[in-house]
C-alpha cells in the first residue's frame, strides 16, 4: 500500500503553481528578448503589437482548453496542452521573421490558455470552500513569479549565447514539468497517496450545491447566467494591466526610460515580485472581512475593490520624471492587479459546478485576453505618438469601473458557505 502523504492537497497545488510558473516564464521570453528580437530581425513596433496580438487571440480559444479537461479529465487533458507549449516555444528559436513569429505565438496562446481552466479546476476538486482563496493565491504566484523569472534568465541566455537559446531553455522547462505532472498528479478520489481523512476533509468543505454532478458543460446555458457576466466583464477590464506588464514594460523601460538590457534584467521582474504578493494579499483581506462577518461573495467583492482603488497609482506612471518612481507605480500595479484578479478568478469555483469551472474560467479568460488584446493593439498602434502615458492612466481607473460591474451582477448562491476562509492547515 502506497504511504500516505500528509497535506496532499496543497503539494498538489504547489505542482499546479510550478507549471504556471513554467507558462508565464515561456509567455514572458518573448517581452524581455523583444528589444533584441525587433533589432536582430528589423521588426517595428506596430509588427511586434501584431506578433503579441496572434498570442492574444488565440488564447481567448481557452475555453475550448476548459472544455476538454472538463470532458476527458485534468490529468491527461493538462499534459497534452503543456506538451504542445513546450514544443511550440521551442521552435521560437527559428524565427527569422514578425509573421512567423506571430504563428508561433497564436499557437503558444492556444495552448497555453490551458493554465487558467486548469488552475480553477485543481483548486475546486482539491479544496473546501474555506481553502480555496488561498489556494487560489497560492497558484497564481506561479504567473507573477514565472514573469519575474523570466527578464533575468532570458538576459541571462542572450549574453551568454543569442535570443534563440532562451526559447530553447524555457519550453524544456515545460517538457521537465510535464513528467512530473504525469508523475505525481490524480484526481483526489483516485489519488493513491491521499489519506481518507484528508479527503473526507476536502469533500465534506465543498458546497453541494457545486459538487460535479457528471454532466458536460452547457455553454449557453453559462452564458445566460448573470454571475457568468459579473466575473467575465471585470476580467475584460482588469488583463490588460497583466498583458501590459508581460509585454510592454520591457519596451517602455528601453523606449521611454532609456535602460539597457542589464538594467531591464534588474528592474522588469520587481512588478511580478509585487504581483507575488498582491497573489496572498488578496486572499488575507477575503478572510480579514469574513472574520468580521462579511460573507464570501461580498468579501470577494471587497478584497477586488481594494485592489481597484489601490491601482489609480499607476495612472501617475508615465506623468514623473524620476524612473525608479515610475518602476515603483508599476509594481504597485502588479500588487493591486493580482489581489483583485486573484479575488474574481476564484469566484468562478464559488459560482459553478465542479463540472463546469474549467469551462466557466476559460470563458471568463477569453473575455479577460480579448480586453488584453484590445489594448495591446492601441498600445502598438498609438505608442509611436501619443506615448505611454494616456495608458497608463487608462489602466489605473479601468478596474474601478469592473468593481462596479462585480458588485452589481453577480448574485450570491443561496447555499453560500458560512465558515469563513483559513489559513492552510495539515488535514
Amino acid at each position: 500500500m502506497a504511504a500516505k502523504i500528509l497535506g496532499l492537497r496543497w503539494w498538489t497545488i504547489a505542482l499546479i503553481m510550478l507549471g504556471a510558473v513554467v507558462n508565464y516564464l515561456t509567455r514572458s521570453t518573448l517581452a524581455v528578448a523583444a528589444p533584441t528580437i525587433l533589432e536582430d530581425l528589423d521588426i517595428s513596433a506596430l509588427e511586434y503589437s501584431w506578433i503579441t496580438a496572434a498570442f492574444q487571440f488565440a488564447i481567448m480559444l481557452q475555453p475550448f482548453c476548459g472544455y476538454v479537461m472538463d470532458v476527458i479529465g485534468l490529468k491527461y487533458g493538462l499534459a497534452i496542452f503543456v506538451i504542445a507549449w513546450a514544443l511550440i516555444s521551442m521552435s521560437h528559436a527559428f524565427a527569422r521573421d514578425w509573421q512567423t513569429l506571430a504563428v508561433l505565438r497564436g499557437m503558444l496562446g492556444f495552448a497555453e490558455g490551458s493554465a487558467n481552466p486548469a488552475g480553477m479546476k485543481a483548486v475546486s476538486l482539491w479544496f473546501p470552500a474555506k481553502e480555496r482563496g488561498f489556494a487560489g493565491g497560492v497558484y497564481n504566484i506561479g504567473a507573477s513569479f514565472g514573469s519575474m523569472l523570466a527578464p533575468p534568465l532570458v538576459v541571462w541566455a542572450i549574453l551568454t549565447w543569442h535570443w534563440q537559446s532562451a526559447f530553447v531553455i524555457t519550453g524544456a522547462l515545460g517538457l521537465v514539468w510535464v513528467a512530473l505532472w504525469l508523475l505525481f498528479y490524480d484526481a483526489p478520489e483516485k489519488h493513491k497517496r491521499l489519506s481518507d481523512k484528508e479527503r473526507a476533509y476536502i469533500m465534506d468543505g465543498q458546497e453541494g450545491h457545486l459538487k460535479s454532478d457528471g454532466a458536460k458543460p452547457k455553454i449557453v446555458q453559462i452564458l445566460r447566467q448573470r454571475n457568468f457576466w459579473g466575473i467575465a466583464i471585470p476580467r475584460f477590464l482588469a488583463d490588460p494591466t497583466w498583458g501590459t506588464l508581460a509585454f510592454w514594460v520591457p519596451l517602455y523601460l528601453s523606449q521611454a526610460r532609456h535602460f539597457d538590457l542589464k538594467e531591464i534584467a534588474m528592474f522588469a521582474w520587481l512588478p511580478f515580485l509585487a504581483a507575488d504578493l498582491g497573489c496572498m494579499f488578496g486572499p488575507a483581506v477575503v478572510l480579514f472581512l469574513q472574520k468580521r462577518g462579511v460573507s464570501l461573495i461580498n468579501a470577494r467583492r471587497g478584497a477586488f475593490t481594494l485592489g481597484a482603488v489601490m491601482m489609480t497609482g499607476v495612472a501617475f506612471a508615465g506623468l514623473v520624471a524620476d524612473p525608479y518612481v515610475a518602476i515603483a507605480l508599476i509594481s504597485l500595479a502588479g500588487f493591486a492587479h493580482q489581489t483583485l484578479s486573484v479575488t474574481v478568478i476564484t469566484m468562478a469555483s464559488d459560482l459553478f459546478k465542479q463540472n463546469e469551472v474549467g469551462t466557466v474560467a476559460g470563458m471568463a479568460g477569453t473575455c479577460g485576453n480579448l480586453g488584453l488584446l484590445i489594448f495591446n493593439l492601441l498600445i502598438g498602434g498609438l505608442v509611436a505618438s501619443v506615448g505611454y502615458t494616456p495608458f497608463f492612466i487608462a489602466l489605473g481607473f479601468m478596474d474601478l469601473l469592473g468593481a462596479l460591474v462585480l458588485w452589481t451582477l453577480v448574485k450570491a448562491p443561496k447555499e453560500e458557505p458560512g465558515p469563513p476562509e483559513t489559513v492552510p492547515v495539515a488535514a
